[in-house]
């Protein structure tokens, strides 16, 4: 039987700001990226989202990112390998500090945005990526975009990695993600997006912008929590995934 993880960036929201629908979404998904505080999220959130994911039996993910709040994280910073390595530590260890005082384990960590596509394609970058992770906990689990520079990184490093591709979005012939900055970044169409997941699974293979098949390995599927229909989305991903007898579960499991 084939099996997947299916995966939704989380805990988003700070202070009196409120973004996605955190609770019922983690009915659907098997693994909860977390924000740590820099891109999105506060401690209060941290906690209160590590706390949700426990009692739906949600595998834990750290969601570093760059410190950019106005940007969401999503606008590239220029940083240097060494600085992205603390970077990433800080954050890991700060979700980590929620995760054990909840008598839980972290599971996996997930770069978030701009830092996760400049790590897929800088090979410095996702060294310094990779280290961060294995010196703070070896047995944690890397995802990183299917086919880029943080995966090798990850194996390279002795960390298990996952695969990761995208539901929402479309792909470039080099395996890339299309840039947001681009009209055809997101797909809109809900049908359109499962389908992609279901041969992404199956077929292991994603059409480009070009028409061109890529070839792509899919352990984890990513949910952006904050999509407009990011909760029926996930409900309809995770009922057509069942009905193709393709088995969700966790990415640690």
């Amino acid at each position: 039987m084939l099996r997947v993880d299916l995966n939704c960036d989380m805990g988003e929201s700070f202070g009196a700001y409120k973004m996605g629908n955190d609770e019922d979404i983690l009915n659907y998904v098997t693994s909860a990226n977390i924000a740590c505080g820099f891109h999105a999220g506060d401690p209060s959130t941290m906690k209160k989202t590590v706390n949700l994911a426990l009692e739906k039996g949600v595998g834990i993910g750290a969601h570093p990112g760059f410190n950019d709040v106005v940007g969401f994280g999503r606008r590239n910073i220029a940083m240097t390998p060494e600085e992205v390595y603390d970077l990433v530590v800080y954050q890991i260890g700060a979700l980590n500090g929620f995760v054990k005082a909840s008598g839980a384990t972290l599971q996996h960590v997930k770069p978030h945005g701009a830092l996760y596509n400049m790590a897929a394609r800088d090979r410095n970058l996702a060294k310094a990526i990779a280290k961060a992770v294995y010196d703070v906990d070896s047995t944690l689990v890397l995802f990183g975009l299917s086919g880029g520079e943080l995966i090798l990184a990850g194996e390279q490093a002795g960390l298990k990695t996952a695969s990761e591709v995208f539901s929402d979005r479309t792909y470039q012939v080099t395996g890339e993600l299309t840039s947001r900055t681009e009209a055809n970044a997101l797909i809109e169409d809900d049908n359109q997006a499962v389908e992609q997941v279901v041969r992404m699974i199956k077929e292991q293979k994603v059409q480009a912008t070009t028409g061109v098949d890529v070839a792509i390995k899919a352990d984890t599927i990513c949910i952006h929590g904050d999509g407009a229909h990011a909760l029926t989305f996930a409900k309809q991903i995770n009922e057509t995934l069942k009905a193709e007898g393709i088995e969700l579960t966790g990415i640690g499991k």
